[in-house]
């Protein structure tokens, strides 16, 4: 799955963040004219409003321990940006649904046995996971990005221009396989986690780290934009970084399937989308 944050701390860290008062978030939050919001809808195709199907009340299942993506909150609930989005699809659709979030590595079962209608989680939609679950339209993805001091950003940096140049990036990662076939004329500094490659960058041993966007742009949050700065612009390689986040659903409830599908392009055409994304990633990972 994505890069889970590097440890404990950072992920109370972003919690905190995003559960910020409005106007206090808004102030660590990136600059209006470098935001990006990602786009995965086709303006070409529209789809008419589908049948989802028998009136129920549909069940949505997540995980409370992955912010931005879906986080438990001070009063005992769950929030976050897949959480609300499916809030989000239910109230699109005029759907009774319930969210109830249980341990992230009973998912894919709870969903195959029942004990849920869709899941609502960071995880990836992959060929094998098809061959099991029908997915949504992809609404998130997680880019490869290069982090830098401050000073030393560029925002038209080019993955050709550091030949040379000193980058660390987390061992045994698809991060480090990408650096390895495709920028081999760097100098790669692997280290053992997140936070000992931001040490590496702090020190000097490194001008560059390259590694999850979302986590990085964790890092540069937590500093309110003062240390750190994306360079250049995000890696979507899907080989290595993958397909991205759908809805999951159980292959037989298609119908609901299109009805969500059809739900996510009127949460972008409206909006929606955009106000929810911009909620939970104060810095953007794109």
């Amino acid at each position: 799955m994505f890069a889970r944050f590097a440890n404990a701390l950072a992920t109370s860290a972003l919690a905190a963040l995003l559960l910020l008062p409005s106007a206090e978030a808004k102030a660590q939050a990136q600059p209006a004219a470098t935001y990006v919001v990602p786009n995965y809808w086709d303006p070409n195709v529209r789809v008419e409003r589908p049948d989802p199907g028998p009136p129920r009340v549909i069940r949505f299942l997540t995980d409370d321990d992955f912010p931005p993506m879906h986080f438990a909150t001070p009063e005992g609930g769950v929030t976050g940006f897949s959480v609300e989005l499916a809030r989000a699809v239910c109230e699109k659709l005029m759907l009774s649904c319930t969210i109830q979030a249980r341990r992230f590595d009973t998912l894919l079962d709870s969903l195959a046995e029942g004990r849920g209608d869709v899941l609502a989680a960071a995880i990836p939609v992959t060929v094998e996971l098809r061959t099991r679950f029908a997915a949504s339209q992809i609404y998130h993805r997680s880019p490869a990005r290069l982090l830098t001091t401050r000073g030393n950003a560029r925002a038209d940096l080019e993955l050709g221009s550091l030949r040379g140049t000193r980058v660390a990036v987390v061992a045994s990662t698809a991060h480090e396989a990408f650096l390895e076939r495709l920028a081999p004329f760097i100098q790669r500094r692997t280290a053992p986690d997140l936070q000992a490659a931001l040490a590496m960058l702090r020190s000097g041993d490194a001008e560059y780290v390259f590694g999850d966007g979302v986590s990085l742009a964790l890092s540069i949050a937590g500093r309110g934009g003062s240390e750190f700065a994306f360079a250049g612009g995000p890696y979507l390689e899907a080989r290595y970084f993958g397909e991205g986040v759908g809805f999951l659903l159980r292959k037989d409830d298609l119908a609901l399937k299109r009805a969500i599908d059809y739900a996510l392009q009127g949460l972008w055409d409206d909006g929606t989308y955009a106000r929810l994304f911009i909620r939970f990633f104060p810095v953007s990972p794109f």
